[in-house]
């Protein structure tokens, strides 16, 4: 497997918990490329701008004789085409990511092809824009392909997080994976908060866990300390009392979402790249005076406890807000995998 726009690494865990081998990642970003570096000491990492190298520039990795199905992944950066960017530009340098992406797809035609991001991405110029470019790009190679808007909180992850997928195949047909979470599917219920965070390690505000790697937890103020002691489990600002509130939010209904507790019954909230802060969303834990850890995040994007992270506490952040949850990478991860399988015993048995 190829990762492009690796991150810290959370497709490459998903796809490698499905079977691949990661050969190769990229990333430009320095605190990501150390977290992938350390979790994935075996794969070619380069530390480069993506828009500045050649196609031909991994030629090597990827092999004259192929013996075994390579797939790229593009999980391009999403902000550019997030709705909670309210700065978005048509000028933004991340925006063209795709089409470098589509580069090494042209000259190398991968027998898979992964893209994840945001929903916005449909909507950047319908004709024009990075995915109807992209999407020319399959057809003229004559990929099959596969693409929708799902939940991740529908594959098992304990976090509502509504992305882009595409899924594109040289070996035949593919689709998306079968849901397995939610009315009427294997697991009735989805995975929720408390079956992911309960039972770590208790926490202060600003405390740093010795038991569990990055199970640490940013400070707060003494006045926003009394705001969380002041938030019942599931609850927000308006359950503070009125000498706790802030002048920014009288008369004001929305954003209801900042400064609450995560409910222990139901799948958390989008993360973010401030995942860990308590008044950019509801991150605060659900019983304990504090906004989530480090380590608590990353349970919630499905990471394992083994997995660790560089950089500051808010390049952790980031990093785990940016990622692909390793249990929804998995699931697309092993829809590939099957259909490698499926079309090696098309050839072994001489169907193809």
């Amino acid at each position: 497997m190829f990762d492009f726009f690796s991150g810290c690494g959370g497709t490459s865990a998903g796809l490698q918990d499905a079977g691949m081998e990661i050969v190769f990642a990229l990333d430009f970003d320095v605190d990501a490329a150390a977290t992938f570096k350390a979790n994935f000491p075996k794969a070619a990492f380069f530390h480069k701008d993506v828009t500045k190298m050649r196609a031909d520039s991994i030629t090597d990795l990827v092999g004259e004789d192929r013996t075994s199905p390579i797939l790229f992944c593009g999980c391009a950066p999403c902000q550019p085409f997030s709705q909670q960017n309210g700065r978005r530009s048509k000028t933004d340098h991340r925006i063209p990511l795709l089409a470098h992406f589509a580069r090494f797809v042209k000259f190398h035609q991968p027998d898979f092809v992964l893209v994840e991001n945001v929903p916005g991405i449909q909507k950047v110029s319908r004709k024009s824009g990075p995915l109807p470019s992209f999407l020319r790009i399959l057809k003229r190679l004559h990929y099959s392909f596969a693409m929708d808007t799902v939940d991740c909180c529908d594959y098992g992850v304990p976090q509502k997080r509504k992305r882009f997928v595409l899924l594109a195949s040289k070996l035949g047909s593919v689709s998306l994976p079968p849901k397995t979470h939610g009315p009427g599917r294997p697991n009735p219920s989805y995975s929720t908060v408390g079956e992911w965070i309960l039972g770590l390690p208790k926490l202060a505000a600003g405390e740093n866990s010795v038991l569990l790697k990055n199970h640490r937890a940013a400070s707060l103020s003494p006045t926003n300390l009394a705001r969380i002691k002041a938030t019942p489990i599931g609850g927000g600002r308006k359950d503070w009392p009125v000498e706790l509130q802030l002048k920014c939010h009288a008369d004001h209904d929305g954003h209801t979402d900042v400064y609450g507790r995560l409910r222990l019954d139901q799948p958390a909230s989008a993360l973010t790249t401030r995942c860990i802060s308590l008044s950019n969303g509801r991150f605060g834990h659900p019983t304990q005076a504090r906004a989530i850890s480090v380590r608590e995040a990353a349970k919630l994007q499905t990471f394992d406890d083994g997995f660790g992270f560089s950089g500051s506490l808010n390049s952790m952040a980031r990093q785990i807000g940016n990622a692909v949850p390793v249990l929804f990478a998995k699931r697309l991860g092993e829809t590939f995998v099957n259909a490698a399988q499926e079309h090696q015993s098309e050839l072994s048995h001489g169907d193809v």
